[in-house]
C-alpha cells in the first residue's frame, strides 16, 4: 500500500488541496476521448466510403458548419454560466449522436449520412475539446498547468485507448452503427464528471465560484475582437494553424495511401483503429511519468517545439520513402508528440490571458481558425496532387513551414513566461500550496 501511495504521488503532481478536481478533471477527458475515439475510427472509414477525391469538400463543409456554429456558441458561453453551457453543449452532441444512430440502423442514404457524420465529428471533436480545455484553462494557473495537464491529458489518453478496443471488438459483430451508442453513454459520463468537478472547485472556497454563479459575459463575437487585438493570441492562432497544417498534410497522404494499399472497409477501420491504439499506448506513459517534468524543466516553448520537430524529421522520411509503413509510424509519432508533450504546453499557453478570451478567443483558435486551416490545406494538397507531385516531393515543400513553426513555438513560449511572471497574472480558482486563495475576476498581462 506505501509503494501504491508513493506512485500516485509520483503520478499525480497534485498538492492536496489539488487532488479531487484533478481526479475529476481526469475522469472527465477520460470519458469524453473515449467516446469520441470509438467515432474516430468509424469517421475514418467513411471518410474515403465515398472516395479520397471527397476529401477537400468534406474539410470546407467543416468549416462552413463550425462559422455557422461559432456565433451561437459566443453568444451560450455569454449568457450562461459554465456549470450550466458545458452540459448543454455535450446534450446537443448527444442527441446528434442518436439521429445518426437512427439514420445508419435504417440505412438511409448511406453515403450521404456517411458524409455528414465525416463533418459531424470532425465538428464534435473541436468543440467538445476545446470546452474541456477552456474550463481547464479557467481553473488553473499556469504553474498549476505545467504540474497537472500531463495527467489530465493523461485521462484523455487511457480514454483513447479504451475507444480503439471497443470498436476493434465490436465494429464487425455489432456493426459500426450502433458503436454510436456505446459513444453517448460516455459523453453523458462526461457531463456527471463535469459536474462533479464544480462542485470540488466550489468546495475548496477557493476564489469566486464563478462557473455556477458568473457567466463570462461579453458578445457573441468578442473573441474575435480580443483575437485581433493580442499579438500573443494571434502567435497562438498561427501555432493552431501550422498544427492543422502539418496534420492536414499527413492526413491527406495517409488517406491516398491507405485506400490505394489496403481493401474492404473492415479492414481499413482496424488499421485506423491500431493507429489510436498505439499513440494511446506511447502517450499514457509518457503523460503519466515526464510531461509533468519536461514542462517544468524545457519550458512550454521547447514543448510546443517537440512536435514541428517531428515534422521535419517525418516529410524528410517521406521524402526518401514514401510507403505505407513511413507514413503509419509518421501518423504515430507525431500524434504521440502531440498529445502528450506539444498539446499540454498549448493549453498551459491560454492560463496566462482573461477569462473571456479563455472560452471565446480559444474557441474560436481552436474550432474555427484550425478547421478553416485544415479546408485551405486539404484545397493545397489537392492542388499539389492536380499538378502531379507525388508524396515525397509534397513532403518536401512542406519541410520549410515545418522549420517555421519550429521558430513560432521557441517565441510563444518567451512571451508565455513573461506573461506568467506578471504581477496582475490571475490567482487560481484553486489553491496553490504555502499561498491563501484570492478572489479574482481573471485577466492576465496585456
Amino acid at each position: 500500500m506505501t509503494a501504491l501511495r508513493r506512485w500516485l504521488r509520483r503520478a499525480v503532481p497534485a498538492t492536496p488541496q489539488e487532488l479531487a478536481a484533478a481526479w475529476w478533471s481526469f475522469g472527465y477527458f477520460f470519458a469524453l476521448l473515449a467516446g469520441y475515439y470509438v467515432l474516430r475510427p468509424l469517421r475514418d472509414q467513411m471518410g474515403i466510403a465515398g472516395g479520397t477525391r471527397a476529401l477537400p469538400w468534406l474539410f470546407t463543409a467543416t468549416f462552413v458548419t463550425l462559422l455557422a456554429a461559432q456565433p451561437v456558441f459566443g453568444a451560450l458561453v455569454a449568457r450562461l454560466p459554465r456549470a450550466r453551457f458545458i452540459p448543454v453543449v455535450y446534450h446537443f452532441f448527444v442527441l446528434n449522436l442518436a439521429l445518426f444512430w437512427v439514420l445508419l440502423a435504417l440505412g438511409i442514404a448511406p453515403v450521404i449520412v456517411a458524409r455528414v457524420f465525416f463533418v459531424w465529428v470532425s465538428v464534435f471533436n473541436l468543440f467538445a475539446v476545446a470546452v474541456f480545455w477552456s474550463f481547464m484553462a479557467d481553473l488553473f494557473t499556469s504553474e498549476q498547468g505545467k504540474r497537472l495537464f500531463g495527467f489530465i491529458g493523461a485521462g484523455g489518453t487511457a480514454g483513447a485507448l479504451l475507444g480503439p478496443v471497443i470498436t476493434i471488438a465490436l465494429s464487425v459483430p455489432l456493426g459500426p452503427h450502433n458503436l454510436l451508442i456505446v459513444a453517448i453513454v460516455f459523453l453523458e459520463a462526461a457531463v456527471f464528471c463535469a459536474h462533479r468537478l464544480e462542485r470540488s472547485v466550489g468546495a475548496t472556497g477557493a476564489g469566486p465560484r464563478r462557473g455556477i454563479e458568473g457567466r463570462v459575459g461579453g458578445g457573441a463575437f468578442a473573441g474575435l475582437s480580443g483575437l485581433l487585438r493580442s499579438p500573443y493570441l494571434l502567435g497562438v492562432g498561427a501555432w493552431v494553424s501550422l498544427l492543422s497544417f502539418g496534420a492536414t498534410m499527413l492526413y491527406f497522404m495517409q488517406a491516398n495511401v491507405v485506400a490505394a494499399a489496403v481493401q474492404g472497409a473492415g479492414a481499413q477501420t482496424r488499421i485506423f483503429a491500431s493507429i489510436d491504439l498505439a499513440v494511446g499506448l506511447l502517450t499514457l506513459a509518457t503523460q503519466v511519468f515526464a510531461t509533468g517534468r519536461l514542462l517544468q524543466r524545457f519550458g512550454t516553448g521547447m514543448a510546443a517545439a517537440a512536435l514541428p520537430a517531428v515534422y521535419v524529421v517525418g516529410f524528410l522520411c517521406l521524402a526518401m520513402a514514401p510507403t505505407l509503413a513511413v507514413v503509419l509510424v509518421f501518423q504515430v509519432v507525431q500524434r504521440w508528440m502531440n498529445f502528450a508533450i506539444a498539446n499540454p504546453a498549448r493549453q498551459v499557453f491560454f492560463t496566462v490571458v482573461g477569462r473571456e478570451e479563455k472560452y471565446k478567443a480559444k474557441n474560436l483558435i481552436d474550432v474555427v481558425i484550425y478547421r478553416g486551416s485544415d479546408a485551405l490545406y486539404g484545397w493545397v494538397y489537392d492542388m499539389l496532387h492536380l499538378i502531379g507531385l507525388k508524396i515525397g516531393a509534397i513532403a518536401l515543400c512542406a519541410l520549410p513551414v515545418a522549420l517555421a513553426w519550429v521558430v513560432l513555438s521557441a517565441t510563444l513560449g518567451r512571451m508565455q513566461e513573461r506573461r506568467a511572471s506578471s504581477p496582475v497574472a490571475r490567482a487560481p480558482e484553486l489553491p496553490v500550496a504555502g499561498r491563501s486563495p484570492t478572489p479574482t475576476s481573471g485577466g492576465g498581462a496585456p
